[in-house]
């Protein structure tokens, strides 16, 4: 039985639109037909993640996440995806709302590192996702070091992210250059691209294979989840 994908978008936009493609062109399908069904809600009302973790006075997103797992289920949605490392944070109260089940992007990153060999794995999110430490357990929980960036390193993250990709301005080779030096100097053997927002600059760049691209893994996850194969 094919399911129906689910996908909470809005977070952020071009992230969501970026998730759309990926699965459309990683599944195995010679027609219209052979694709998947997929309902995309791209809710850019959720309130920011990151901004929320880091200080409780924010607005929470929770409720809206929760919402919007209800809503997809309602109107025929089988499982859900959230294209956003931040949000995982919450992803046990969204799943207790949730009438379906949600794929978890952080362990599936995880497991695609352990599978790769990787034993020493940086890093690379917002600030929320670091403080949170979601993907720095689901690294451990299969035996591989986590590293996080130094602080300064990790501004410039978080200027890419909200300075350049939120804001819809393209990322130089010579900015990203710095960060993946200081991730290289820290002796990592893989790389996490742990932001949606850095999967649109791994599309840009074409970045290497040293890096894994958690919106990709999601994609291939929901791809076989779903009851489809992907392509060669």
């Amino acid at each position: 039985m094919k399911k129906t994908l689910g996908i909470i978008g809005g977070v952020g936009p071009l992230a969501t639109m970026f998730i759309g493609e990926m699965i459309v062109r990683r599944t195995k399908a010679s027609a219209d037909q052979e694709h998947m069904h997929t309902i995309i809600d791209n809710d850019t009302t959720i309130p920011d993640r990151t901004a929320y973790i880091l200080d409780h006075s924010k607005p929470n997103p929770v409720p809206v996440l929760q919402r919007d797992t209800v809503k997809l289920a309602s109107v025929g949605a089988d499982l859900i995806c959230i294209p956003c490392n931040t949000a995982h944070t919450f992803y046990d109260e969204m799943q207790e709302a949730s009438p379906v089940p949600m794929l978890h992007m952080i362990r599936e990153t995880a497991k695609r590192a352990a599978n790769l060999g990787a034993k020493r794995v940086g890093i690379l999110a917002t600030d929320g996702t670091i403080a949170s430490k979601v993907y720095q357990c689901a690294l451990e929980e299969v035996g591989i070091v986590p590293v996080v960036a130094d602080a300064q390193t990790q501004k410039l993250v978080m200027s890419v992210i909200y300075e350049y990709v939120k804001a819809g301005k393209d990322v130089m080779r010579e900015q990203w250059q710095q960060i993946e030096d200081a991730m290289v100097a820290q002796n990592c053997d893989r790389i996490v691209l742990g932001c949606t927002e850095l999967s649109i600059v791994n599309k840009e760049l074409k970045l290497g294979e040293q890096y894994i691209d958690s919106l990709i893994v999601l994609a291939e996850a929901a791809i076989l989840a779903c009851g489809y194969e992907l392509n060669n």
